[in-house]
């Protein structure tokens, strides 16, 4: 079973080994944020101290309801300051918080072995690529004159250049004279896409075509 150390108060010795595994913890998962990332130096130092930030605010709370509602409406005040970010980095502040949770309440084993798992798996994930994007997918951006109908027009090509496409968004351009259809498609051979983009420029009227990797605008929580 794992136990408090704080069960009967929070005693100097208690509080110094909370607070240096908080940090300690809080270091690691701005480690292992920072692996394969992005990342700014005043967002890894803030995780690296979020941990010993919020267990000292659990510690001070120790069961007072109305310290409690304080510090949730000063958190609820600071969501509103803050910039929305990635899907990484709120799991990543999560993390910091929860860990910051277990060492307040003096169960330091546990934030420990649960730091480690989720610093573990977030490891693994990142490098064997796991929902990593397929180096085949993109994102085709075709203009077409307004006079031409764009349904079904590069199917024919779509099926014998790709294994999977879809039509994902069709907007006007330059002054509602031209249409944007974009598509989303796997390929069948990327060494084919030249090939590919040039029957698609005969029938647009050798309009603008933009063929890049699909930008997935689904990372923020």
């Amino acid at each position: 079973m794992f136990e408090s150390l704080i069960e009967n108060g929070i005693a100097e010795s208690s509080f110094l080994i909370c607070t240096a595994a908080s940090l300690f913890l809080g270091t690691v998962i701005a480690l292992s944020y920072m692996f394969r990332s992005q990342y700014s130096k005043s967002f890894v130092v803030t995780l690296a101290l979020l941990p010993a930030i919020v267990q000292m605010i659990i510690m001070m709370v120790n069961g007072n309801i109305g310290v409690g509602v304080a510090v949730a409406g000063a958190f609820n005040l600071v969501r509103f300051r803050s910039v929305p970010g990635n899907a990484r980095e709120i799991g990543s502040v999560f993390l910091s918080m929860a860990v910051g949770l277990a060492t307040g309440m003096g169960y330091i084993w546990v934030a420990a072995i649960f730091t480690a798992i989720i610093v573990v798996f977030t490891l693994i994930y990142t490098l064997i690529g796991f929902g990593a994007v397929r180096s085949c997918e993109r994102e085709l951006k075709i203009t077409i004159p307004e006079n031409i109908d764009y349904t079904g027009l590069f199917d024919d090509l779509f099926e014998e250049y790709t294994s999977f496409f879809e039509l994902v968004r069709v907007r006007t351009t330059n002054m509602g004279s031209l249409f944007q259809v974009i598509y989303r498609v796997r390929l069948r051979d990327v060494n084919k896409t030249k090939e590919f983009l040039d029957l698609i420029r005969c029938r647009n009227g050798n309009l603008d075509i933009v063929c890049s990797l699909p930008a997935y605008g689904k990372e923020e929580l």
